[in-house]
């Protein structure tokens, strides 16, 4: 029998095992069609149906507008970073940002390369702690920009900020896209990242509203232009068939399991168990995370009271086969990261261990 472990790191993540075994069960053919969906053209009918099936399935289950646009790009989060910024400026506006950790940093030093850049509000004060209320962004902005979940930091946007009808909304939903139910319209652009919260690594998700893609200056090169790809749907050149075909299989699977609301019910009871030992122990766990409005579905981060401690319950965890606990390397602590594809029985498993280790521990 294969071995599984629960795999709490923050990505690339787990996926679905019954995707995985799908993926297996159609690895060598395909379709029928004799060879591996890693051998088979881009511009094939058998890719094609894949491709396009992707695409739909994204707009089904984030119920997006017909002038949304949904591309499938190469590059990861950083590479939209410089993108957004890229093809959203406009002469004479500032680009408006909210930083809220390590992620909205590096958003924000690329789009200080394109002009000049406002952050609005900002949690630093507080070692990314939580997130900013109230929220404003000004009607002369080119474009507003938010960091929708922080992985490293453990704190995740719970309401919309107030942005001018004209100003276009921009999120990087990389480690929350789909966690729960939310106006995905209201947003001008999406990016994610896909190897948290949709499927493997090396393929990203842009959802584009169609009027803005016209900003773009006409010298930009081509590939890095959102309208080449939007042409095109995504086959302007040869993108990551496995990883476009792994996410298609992830969101297929959504669907069949309910969709995004049945997706926000499983996510928010798993945080509350994890969240409910944190804050049950008496301080044995002690969340990064000050307000409790600004925790988290995805990534729940705790310290425990020594560095020796933590090191020791990340290297027990690993003997339970609860993998990847141990925090992002820049903040240190522990971090599990429960997204869409973590089952509730492995939240419940870490739960079960943690609660073992505080009683043979403190």
């Amino acid at each position: 029998m294969t071995k599984r472990v629960f795999n709490f790191y923050a990505g690339p993540a787990t996926l679905p095992l019954p995707v995985l075994e799908r993926a297996r069960d159609e690895f060598l053919d395909f379709a029928g069609c004799g060879m591996s969906i890693l051998e088979i053209s881009h511009r094939s009918k058998e890719y094609d149906r894949v491709h396009h099936e992707a695409m739909e399935l994204v707009r089904e289950l984030m119920h997006l507008k017909d002038d949304r646009k949904v591309l499938w790009l190469q590059g990861g989060a950083s590479t939209q970073f410089y993108q957004v910024p890229l093809n959203l400026q406009l002469p004479g506006k500032r680009m408006q940002y909210v930083n809220t950790g390590a992620w909205s940093k590096k958003a924000i030093k690329e789009a200080g390369f394109y002009g000049e850049v406002d952050v609005v509000a900002s949690s630093e004060d507080s070692s990314f702690s939580y997130i900013p209320k109230d929220v404003e962004f000004s009607e002369d902005a080119a474009f507003a920009h938010i960091t929708g979940n922080n992985t490293i930091y453990g704190t995740e946007w719970h309401y919309m900020p107030k942005v001018p009808d004209e100003v276009p909304l921009v999120s990087d939903m990389s480690s929350h896209l789909m966690d729960r139910v939310m106006d995905f319209n209201a947003f001008g652009v999406i990016y994610a990242g896909a190897q948290k919260n949709l499927g493997p690594a090396g393929v990203t998700l842009v959802v584009v509203r169609e009027d803005l893609m016209d900003r773009v200056p006409e010298n930009t090169p081509t590939m890095q232009k959102w309208i080449t790809h939007a042409k095109k749907d995504s086959l302007f050149n040869t993108g990551p068939v496995f990883a476009i075909y792994m996410c298609k299989l992830s969101l297929e699977y959504l669907k069949e399991t309910g969709g995004i609301p049945a997706m926000e019910r499983l996510n928010r009871e798993k945080a509350k168990l994890l969240y409910d030992v944190i804050d049950g122990s008496g301080g044995f766990y002690k969340g990064h995370v000050t307000d409790r409005d600004s925790r988290s579905l995805m990534n729940v981060t705790f310290n425990l009271p020594t560095p020796e401690l933590e090191a020791k319950c990340v290297e027990e965890g690993k003997e339970r086969d609860l993998i990847g606990l141990k925090g992002h390397r820049s903040v240190g602590g522990m971090r599990a990261s429960i997204y869409n594809a973590m089952t509730l029985e492995g939240v419940k498993t870490l739960r079960e261990f943690l609660i073992e280790f505080q009683d043979k521990n403190q």
